[in-house]
């Protein structure tokens, strides 16, 4: 099976510990190693390196070398400009289709994956995706979508609705497809998760180059001429000027919206799992990620929180202490050129700051 991670955010929400010289994706923000590092390392011994390959923005091309070189260069796949997933995905599955026999198209399983995601049981999700690749393979479906079992009523997340169980693979139970639905109200997420109708939405979903590019010929003509002409141009000497003059012409739509929210039931699966899955999109997330309990803090560098909690207080610098007293849900960022104080409930301001930030003389600290 191939491996398509996608990297190319720019984190936004995650400003400063996340920056648009170098997103969130890049960064040590749990441990040492950047999520899109342990992103890779969690395939890389199960499918090998030569068959992982990375969605990103070309202006992250260098990092994305430096901090993986043992992938293929030619695996890297760069986008000229943000047009949003449903063109990311697209561009993606061109590159590998071009790649792909004929007669493997509508067989050969590829698996779409996020770099920006944390998880602490890998062993779990190895067998999730294992899963997912045979019931493609064995033409159980059109597309598997991976869910991980909820842990509360989160409504930062998208939920997948199950439908009945249809069967069993590596002894785990996999279900019909029901609905996606993006981000409920609290209270319906609350509902959903006490009857036990629906799982949160990884994102992740294993299909075949073939089916997906079959909805795009169906759901979106115009995007798919598009994304044709710049497959016929891959290996060829026109390739950058057919990529730099197309892509930027393609819609801005989410994968969602273009392809996912038509997809028959009937085509769909849906997997899920304890995977210790988590999606660290706005700083307080992280904090969530990290220690949920309300009356912990997280810490990292030379922290005292004193008398504080529910609080997440990253400290960069290490010949300086950052100390709090008395605060409760509060972040605290502390970098070498910038410092971020904000309440939780305030989280959501902060990317509209740092957008606030373009065209003006702090743009270099976006």
């Amino acid at each position: 099976m191939k491996v398509i991670i996608f990297a190319g955010g720019s984190g936004r929400r995650l400003w400063p510990i996340s920056r648009k010289k170098s997103p969130k994706q890049f960064e040590p923000i749990i441990g040492e190693k950047s999520t899109l590092r342990l992103a890779v390392d969690r395939v890389a011994d199960v499918y090998g390196s030569e068959n992982i390959f990375i969605s990103t923005n070309e202006a992250y091309a260098g990092i994305i070398r430096e901090q993986l070189p043992e992938l293929p260069a030619a695996n890297v796949i760069g986008e000229p400009t943000r047009r949003d997933l449903a063109a990311a995905v697209g561009l993606a599955l061109a590159h590998l289709a071009h790649a792909t026999p004929d007669e493997a198209m509508d067989t050969e399983p590829v698996a779409i994956l996020w770099g920006d995601n944390y998880m602490d049981q890998v062993d779990v999700f190895r067998r999730v995706l294992d899963g997912a690749e045979k019931l493609i393979a064995n033409e159980q479906a059109k597309i598997l979508f991976i869910g991980e079992t909820p842990r509360f009523a989160n409504d930062q997340l998208g939920w997948i609705g199950l439908g009945k169980e249809q069967g069993v693979v590596n002894g785990r139970p996999y279900y019909s497809f029901q609905s996606l639905r993006y981000r409920p109200p609290l209270a319906e997420c609350q509902q959903m998760f006490a009857e036990n109708t629906h799982v949160w939405n990884t994102g992740y979903f294993v299909t075949t180059i073939g089916f997906v590019r079959k909805q795009y010929q169906q759901l979106q003509p115009q995007m798919w001429a598009g994304l044709k002409e710049i497959e016929d141009a891959i290996g060829t000497a026109n390739y950058p000027e057919i990529l730099h003059r197309v892509y930027p012409t393609l819609d801005v739509m989410s994968f969602d919206d273009a392809i996912l929210h038509s997809i028959h039931p009937s085509e769909a699966l849906v997997l899920h799992g304890e995977m210790g899955w988590s999606d660290p999109g706005t700083l307080y997330a992280l904090k969530e990620a990290i220690n949920p309990n309300l009356k912990a803090n997280v810490t990292k560098g030379q922290v005292v929180a004193d008398q504080s909690s529910d609080c997440l207080v990253y400290n960069y610098q290490s010949d300086k202490l950052v100390t709090v007293i008395g605060l409760e849900g509060m972040i605290v960022v502390n970098t070498e050129d910038a410092i971020l104080v904000v309440h939780k409930d305030n989280i959501p301001l902060v990317k509209k700051m740092v957008d606030g930030l373009e065209g003006t003389d702090l743009e270099s600290y976006s």
